[in-house]
């Protein structure tokens, strides 16, 4: 008979015996061959993971808009049979296609490391005996044994023991955990706490509740900003490309020119145009801002992520591990018969006992200012919890050598036994009302002298306490404009209680209430869309609404992050925009995750977020600066050879140019920069108009020392070409520190050193090149030299002047200076 595997669901509906049969099983296990029939029928019981061939991964960076430019050049260079350039524009393709595999290639061995240490085994009963195998070898219709400290391998019919406590927090979000008895299911991934049962697997792999919410991750994901970016980058260079490669080859066709050298032309032109190495300096740029991470003990997994979170305007976080300490703590006690607060904890530690390890028992026995006060007592019988008493209980000798019975558990069950007066049992139930109306889990305490009657001592509550961090984390999220929002499976009460707890605001809103049945994740309606938007946090959260939570919200023009350490929460890490397992996550979240954190506590994601604006204003003005470089070569060459139907500049000195300017300029990847207090994104319209600005100023400023050249000092063709070599060698970087910060470029903060001297040192070398140029140009001479640099000196603060005026201009213009206005008219409205 075919064995097909069960769900979760229909098993908590079937019989242990029905169970029996359908999976053709027995209660003294599976026969080893059976076993590994299933195990080729159904698979190991672990998630299928795609693997990327690394050749395929690598090929991968020659494909889209910039590596195809940087390839026709190549392309081009060799059909006219300029091995010199394509050489040169073959080795820089390379380079950054190695600098960005290398990169994922060490964030893929750090994931493969941390996956490692996770290799789970089971104990198993197959062919009559008990032995241990490995997790991935289960198969359903194994039977296995569960006991304290488990991770649970599989979906389970819990089938033999008289309970299974099960922390569930890793799939649920539920910070407490769970009594499960005889005919419960139990999930893969969650962890046994106290008990020990027998359980039949049922499902395995993909099939199980923890796999089903895995393949929620293989659909999720987000396009990259950072990749928006550069495609918008690409076009506006490829259109301007196009536009001055027809208006020239119309020119030189009326002029006669032959289809060589207008092939050549548009070589030149090409290589001009093309950002060669721009592909590479954001890599660079990226890859430093990953290290300086991994210094932190925050591992990136996705390049880009670094760049998306310097725009994270919201932050969605856990709630269990991640905001609080998933450790059970005592809150306030209510006292009755006890004297004060610390006799009531002094009793209830008397009706735990240590070494079992219960969350529930330790929470009490740590409230103690001296557990050595517990030794004066000899426990000599104690009952633990289950789900039937609902209470534990223990007998106790006191100094006196009397007998003292002890118990601790649900209010309702110990006040029964202590048959209080009304007025009492009154004010206990409110006491109860009330702080579960807060989130709090309460607990009766009461003994008994001898055999005399109960007597109620009063009322513990348990919760789990916020992280020390915490509320210092979301305020300093909040001076970086960050709102950070909660999302919990837990009750709507816990959750508004920590939320206030930690300053998040009180709306917290039920899940159920957001998305109800039939809801399409995927189009949510305004209304619904607007309420997501104007919560503090969710509560009572399965894994898709956490998933359609992050969709909403970037539907609504936000920029996402999603922390968190369960397999709940990879659906949702995956499609934000950046998503963040937190220290101890689950495999399922790390490698939704593009950033991993392997210390506790979220306060390095503040750092992180510093990091990735400092990251994101110097690939900015790396941005701007490489744009304004292009459109200053390209309208140049086009508008001299129209003007004067010379090449102004040879293909070879284009090339030269993209070492002296480009290369070095991967220094601006440990530039000095400010950090923006609010999330930064691409403005491409600002990063476009001040880099076509200061584009068009040098193709000004280009011309005219030409003129000179030409009309003043009458050089030679080959001469005046060298002369406007060093001419774009100097203003090159000149004019990266123009475009470095939208202050005055000699304001604070200062280029970093490397910054500087790489500047210093190829502009010297560019100058030497110049006076020196072993055949390749004409020579010129050092007063020739002395007049560009001081030429070049001068025209650095016209563009810096030129460009403060355009950013004050897109200041008084821009959404910046509307919100300011809007919040000057509220002001108005309240004063008067």
């Amino acid at each position: 008979m075919a064995v097909q595997q069960i769900s979760a669901e229909e098993a908590q509906k079937t019989g242990f015996q029905e169970l029996l049969q359908t999976l053709n099983a027995s209660p003294e296990g599976l026969a080893s061959e059976e076993a590994q029939s299933r195990l080729t029928q159904f698979g190991p019981n672990s998630l299928e993971e795609k693997k990327v061939n690394p050749v395929l991964k690598f090929l991968n960076y020659f494909w889209g808009p910039i590596p195809w430019m940087i390839e026709i050049a190549a392309l081009l260079s060799a059909l006219v049979r300029h091995w010199d350039d394509f050489i040169i524009i073959m080795v820089l393709l390379v380079f950054n296609a190695a600098i960005g595999f290398w990169q994922e290639y060490k964030a893929a061995n750090a994931l493969e490391a941390l996956k490692a240490q996770l290799a789970l085994q089971a104990r198993v009963r197959r062919d009559g005996q008990w032995g241990e195998i490995a997790a991935a070898e289960l198969v359903p219709g194994d039977l296995i044994r569960l006991r304290l400290g488990d991770v649970i391998p599989a979906d389970v019919k819990l089938v033999e023991g008289d309970f299974l406590s099960v922390d569930q927090a890793a799939l649920t979000g539920e910070s407490l955990p769970v009594s499960k008895k005889p005919g419960d299911v139990a999930f893969s991934g969650s962890v046994a706490k106290q008990g020990e049962m027998v359980a039949l697997v049922v499902s395995t792999g993909g099939a199980t509740f923890f796999g089903r919410t895995a393949k929620l991750v293989q659909t999720a994901g987000a396009v990259s900003h950072f990749q928006k970016a550069v495609l918008r980058i690409g076009d506006f260079l490829i259109y301007i490309s196009l536009g001055l490669v027809a208006v020239l080859v119309l020119v030189q066709l009326h002029r006669g020119a032959s289809l060589l050298e207008l092939v050549q032309f548009a070589l030149i032109l090409t290589v001009a145009s093309i950002p060669v190495a721009m592909p590479a300096v954001l890599s660079v740029t990226m890859a430093m801002g990953a290290l300086a991470l991994s210094k932190m003990r925050a591992i990136v997994s996705r390049l880009e992520s670094i760049e998306e979170m310097a725009g994270i305007d919201i932050l969605c976080s856990d709630k269990t591990g991640t905001l609080t300490q998933n450790k059970l703590t005592l809150g306030e006690a209510v006292t009755f018969a006890a004297r004060d607060a610390q006799e009531l904890i002094f009793w209830g530690a008397l009706a735990s006992k240590e070494e079992d390890r219960d969350p529930i028992d330790l929470a009490v026995i740590g409230g103690l200012p001296d557990k050595a006060e517990l030794s004066r007592y000899r426990q000599s019988r104690f009952v633990p919890f289950d789900p039937v008493s609902k209470r534990t209980e223990s007998t106790v000798t006191d100094p006196e050598n009397r007998t003292v019975s002890v118990t601790k558990g649900a209010p309702q069950v110990v006040m029964g036994l202590c048959r209080l007066a009304p007025e009492a049992m009154g004010r206990a139930d409110q006491a109860v009302n009330g702080l579960a109306a807060r989130g709090y889990r309460t607990l009766g305490v009461a003994r008994a002298q001898d055999t005399g009657p109960w007597e109620f001592l009063g009322i513990l509550s348990l919760y789990d306490p916020p992280r020390e961090d915490s509320a210092a984390t979301i305020v300093n999220a909040g001076t970086h404009g960050i709102k950070i929002k909660m999302v919990t499976g837990d009750n709507v009460a816990i959750g508004r209680e920590i939320s206030t707890q930690l300053g998040m605001g009180g709306n917290i809103q039920p899940a159920d209430r957001l998305f109800h049945e039939g809801v399409d994740l995927e189009r949510l309606s305004g209304e619904a869309a607007a309420q997501i938007e104007a919560a503090d946090g969710y509560a009572q959260v399965f894994p898709e609404h956490k998933y359609g939570i992050v969709k909403a919200l970037q539907a609504k023009g936000h920029i996402v992050g999603m922390t968190g350490d369960g397999v709940n929460d990879a659906p949702a890490i995956k499609q934000a925009d950046v998503g963040i397992a937190v220290s101890g996550a689950t495999d399922a979240a790390r490698a939704a995750a593009s950033l991993i954190l392997t210390a506790p506590g979220l306060s390095v994601i503040v750092t992180a977020v510093e990091e990735a604006r400092k990251i994101f204003e110097r690939m900015n003005s790396y941005a701007i600066y490489r744009i304004a470089e292009t459109i200053r070569i390209m309208f140049f060459v086009v508008l001299a050879m129209i003007c004067y139907n010379f090449y102004p500049i040879t293909a070879i000195m284009i090339i030269l140019l993209a070492f002296f300017n480009d290369v070095p300029i991967m220094a601006i990847a440990f530039d000095n920069t400010r950090i923006d207090p609010k999330p930064v994104s691409w403005d491409m319209h600002r990063v476009l108009t001040v880099a076509t600005l200061l584009g068009l100023i040098g193709v000004g400023e280009t011309f005219g020392l030409m003129i000179i050249a030409k009309n003043w000092l009458r050089l030679d063709i080959s001469q005046v070409q060298t002369f406007i070599f060093l001419k774009l060698a100097v203003a090159g970087h000149l004019t990266l520190f123009v475009a470095r910060t939208p202050r005055f470029f000699l304001s604070r903060p200062f280029p970093a050193p490397v910054l500087l001297w790489s500047a210093i040192v190829t502009k010297v070398l560019a100058t030497l090149f110049v006076v020196y140029p072993f055949g390749i140009m004409a020579p010129i001479t050092w007063f020739q030299v002395g007049l560009i640099w001081g030429y070049c000196l001068i025209w650095v603060f016209v563009e810096d002047a030129a460009k403060l005026m355009v950013y004050r201009h897109l200041d008084m213009t821009g959404p910046r200076h509307q919100r300011f206005l809007n919040l000057v008219k509220q002001r108005f409205i309240l004063y008067r």
